[in-house]
């Protein structure tokens, strides 16, 4: 080999082990961004579920878990909206599993329009 092809070899080692460099340094700071996203999900969950503990009945905390298993989106979505209602001093307190399903069907009122038709 040539000094030539020598330094043509280096230079293509150093810019492969930059962009080596650069792709970890960038997974990690995708990966800290992640961590921390999920941290602040978690402590606003907490929040919520302490809000909603202290409002709720048990009978109604059954409740949205139930939901929850089918459909946890769903139930996230409406204890966030609880806890807004609660916090806003919208819903009175302690609520009922009676309340709640008032509350539920006052909420989702597209669902409840929903029909089936039998074949």
């Amino acid at each position: 080999m040539t000094a030539n092809q020598d330094d043509e070899l280096a230079a293509l080692r150093a810019q492969r082990l930059k962009q080596l460099q650069d792709q970890l340094q960038h997974q990690a700071t995708q990966q800290m961004e992640a961590e921390e996203k999920a941290q602040q999900q978690a402590v606003e969950s907490a929040n919520v579920d302490a809000i909603l503990r202290r409002h709720l009945s048990s009978d109604a905390r059954a409740r949205l878990t139930r939901i929850g298993l089918v459909e946890p989106q769903r139930a996230n979505a409406i204890k966030a909206d609880l806890a807004a209602m609660f916090e806003q001093g919208s819903i009175n307190t302690p609520m009922s599993d009676a309340a709640l399903k008032q509350v539920l069907a006052q909420l989702s009122k597209s669902r409840s329009n929903a029909s089936v038709r039998r074949i």
